[in-house]
């Protein structure tokens, strides 16, 4: 048999008592004949290289820049954030808007999606998630 290639698309994972079953979903022009011809229970050796945006294959880098950026969003809601960056004279209006701002200026960025490819970006912003992480404990 040769090498299908095909672009799949993750729609569950779950856990059996043999393993893990990952439920892909492919478009009906993309499935490879032999695979709807195989048997149930057909084994095969799997590849799989995760796409970023632009069809060519995502680093580990892309997955950690998208983690960050989810983030950002995510600690600019955080009132507590808002109190961190108020007391640091980085914050005058407690709220979102302002949080995300401020944190844009920390970081140096215009938007915090750059923090998918801005390393000197990244440094700064998890230097602030550590001080965040700090500051909540006390």
């Amino acid at each position: 048999m040769e090498t299908s290639k095909f672009e799949g698309k993750k729609v569950a994972l779950k856990q059996t008592k043999d393993g893990h079953v990952l439920t892909l979903a492919i478009h009906p022009d993309e499935i490879p004949e032999e695979i709807l011809r195989d048997f149930v229970g057909a084994r095969y050796m799997v590849v799989m290289v995760r796409l970023a945006d632009d069809d060519s294959p995502a680093s580990r880098e892309d997955y950690v820049g998208s983690q960050l950026v989810k983030q950002a969003g995510m600690v600019c809601r955080d009132p507590q954030f808002w109190e961190l960056l108020h007391e640091q004279g980085l914050l005058f209006e407690k709220n979102e808007f302002a949080a995300a701002d401020a944190l844009c200026g920390w970081c140096n960025i215009e938007s915090r999606s750059e923090l998918k490819g801005n390393l000197k970006a990244r440094q700064l912003f998890n230097s602030l998630m550590e001080d965040f992480r700090v500051w909540k404990q006390h």
